[in-house]
């Protein structure tokens, strides 16, 4: 099965949204499982770049980290792979404790055991909640 992220890259201007397909092995039937399937997709990717070693950014690529202050070419150069299971873990535990949101379409979705139907093709965004309450000195 296959649900498009949407994900806006973290220091671009624009307003574009990319629908980034994610495949997954079974259809999602809670919210719980579809933020654990997609966890460990990411953490394999992530792994994946590891053992790759290599990356070649585009000159749109450099230009929108440059705005940001800091130009990386996607090389993990830890030796420590991640462990799934705490990254699921972690992911829960934010969700819980309202760093994200997560939506279908347009409708949210908040209970993680509820049984929800994902069809073939959903768009999914995850918001993450930024923090805007700080202490002055």
């Amino acid at each position: 099965m296959i649900l498009y992220m949407n994900i806006k890259q973290l220091g671009k201007r624009k307003d574009t949204v990319h629908k980034v397909p994610f495949e997954y092995d079974t259809a999602p039937s809670t919210l719980r499982e579809l933020i654990i399937e997609t966890v460990r997709i990411c953490v394999a990717q992530y792994i994946s770049r590891m053992d790759r070693g290599d990356a070649v950014l585009t000159d749109e690529q450099i230009d929108d980290m440059g705005r940001i202050g800091k130009i990386a070419f996607g090389i993990v150069y830890g030796e420590k792979k991640p462990d799934v299971d705490e990254a699921v873990k972690t992911a829960i535990q934010g969700f819980e404790d309202g760093l994200f949101r997560v939506f279908r379409g347009m409708d949210e979705l908040t209970e993680l055991d509820r049984e929800e139907q994902f069809n073939e093709g959903d768009e999914i965004t995850f918001i993450r909640l930024t923090m805007l309450a700080g202490r002055m000195w």
